[in-house]
């Protein structure tokens, strides 16, 4: 097994900011291979993110982005567990990065839960007129297909990152990688978006 030396460790803490001993744990799982050491600290964190969903998170900011020369406006508050991480760098570029998808992209809901019965409904109903005869006895099985697309268009927490589209990475995806990353969970609550002259 090849020797864990201290600077491999900075180095593997420098790029997941992970605890100095889980660090060390990971590179001697993975026999000091550094790719295996981030994928085995990268698994831990998105488990341990799963136990971290019942804690309150109560702290966390109030985020403004302007786009377009002032013409597009989105405030965002995106809660975490504690002051220290609300001040955290990569805390902070997290909801600027979610407050630039939402300049560009314009959810109409932050989740599926958010989407009102009678819209859903709505959609149902477009959907049932636009089958064809052949397709009734798969009717239910391709409306909800058709609604699970809805929603990765329109809740923002199913959209894809406008910012990069090619990772076909979700709003949500980039939540949980943080809230694995971070340590803490990491919530957004909700959002506004603004646009010059708009209803």
């Amino acid at each position: 097994m090849a020797e864990i030396t201290a600077q491999m460790v900075k180095e593997l803490r420098a790029r997941t900011s992970a605890g100095m001993m889980d660090c060390k744990k990971a590179l001697s799982e993975s026999s000091g291979d550094m790719e295996q050491a981030v994928e085995v600290l990268r698994k831990k964190g998105l488990k341990d993110a799963g136990k971290r969903a019942d804690r309150d998170a109560s702290e966390g900011v109030i985020h403004s982005y302007l786009h377009a020369g002032g013409k597009i406006g989105v405030m965002i508050e995106l809660n975490c567990e504690t002051d220290f991480v609300a001040r955290n760098d990569d805390f902070q570029q997290l909801a600027q990065s979610i407050a630039m998808h939402i300049a560009w992209a314009n959810p109409a809901y932050l989740s599926r839960d958010e989407v009102p019965s009678e819209a859903v409904e709505k959609e149902k109903e477009v959907f049932r007129g636009q089958l064809k005869p052949e397709q009734a006895n798969f009717a239910d099985k391709i409306i909800e297909g058709k609604l699970d697309k809805f929603y990765a268009e329109n809740c923002l927490l199913e959209q894809l990152d406008a910012r990069d589209p090619a990772a076909k990475k979700s709003i949500g995806a980039l939540i949980t990688d943080a809230t694995a990353k971070i340590g803490e969970k990491i919530e957004l609550r909700r959002f506004v978006r603004y646009e010059l002259g708009g209803a």
